[in-house]
């Protein structure tokens, strides 16, 4: 919570919930009566009473509502995981650590905007034409194929080649890498499940904001799968 904005020092000022809703209106234009009123029927805050039967907002809980409205906005976290997250909080279990933070989207996504040919390519990583074939059948590679027949290869391609190469030259099968596709598909949606929500109104923020979490996250798990299968494969050769 100690990012949050804080409101006011004073704990023991109250505000309706139409108070509440101009405070908060200027950074989440979204917010309304049937949210907030939404948000308390789930258990995520807890609104005083007046003597008229009216609810009233302490800053805390005002405090409450911005960290659940960032986490949902920034983090598309769901409410439940949010809840969790404020129990831990209140209990003092939260962690102080920040969490890393991965490359600048430029640099993760940037690209040459090379274009190699079959024989270009197949030439710079090592792999036979047969090769290259059989890894665009498997889907490892996604040429663009001109008007004219030809395939067209980008630098991306290259760098798969050039891994896939050392990996048939260990002995595995073009058909074995299928599984490396899939598996990176699989976390292609999982991502993509992240930044859906800003991408519904693509925008130069959300563009940016999109790019800036998938940078990150992608990095992130990618670290996860090398660490998990080195750990994996350090326990076979200790056997």
């Amino acid at each position: 919570m100690a990012e949050l904005h804080a409101v006011s020092s004073a704990r023991k000022r109250t505000h309706t919930i139409g108070e509440v809703i101009n405070l908060l209106r200027p950074d989440y234009p979204d917010v309304s009566v049937s949210k907030i009123r939404f948000l308390e029927s789930k258990g995520l805050i807890h609104p005083g009473r007046s003597s008229s039967g009216y609810r009233m907002f302490t800053d805390e809980d005002i405090e409450r509502i911005q960290y659940v409205l960032t986490e949902q906005r920034d983090h598309f976290l769901p409410l439940k995981v949010i809840k969790s997250k404020l129990s831990a909080w209140e209990k003092g279990e939260a962690s102080p650590v920040a969490p890393d933070h991965g490359p600048p989207p430029e640099a993760y996504f940037a690209s040459s905007g090379v274009s190699l040919s079959e024989t270009e390519i197949s030439r710079s990583s090592g792999l036979s034409r047969q090769d290259l074939a059989a890894v665009v059948g498997e889907g490892l590679l996604t040429p663009v194929e001109l008007p004219d027949g030809r395939l067209m290869f980008t630098d991306s391609d290259l760098q798969i080649s050039r891994a896939v190469h050392r990996l048939l030259g260990r002995g595995l099968e073009p058909r074995h890498l299928r599984g490396l596709r899939l598996a990176a598909e699989k976390q292609t949606d999982l991502l993509g499940q992240l930044v859906a929500p800003l991408l519904r109104h693509r925008n130069p923020d959300n563009q940016k904001r999109s790019a800036e979490i998938l940078a990150d996250t992608a990095q992130a798990s990618a670290l996860v799968q090398e660490t998990f299968v080195r750990s994996r494969l350090r326990k076979l050769l200790e056997h």
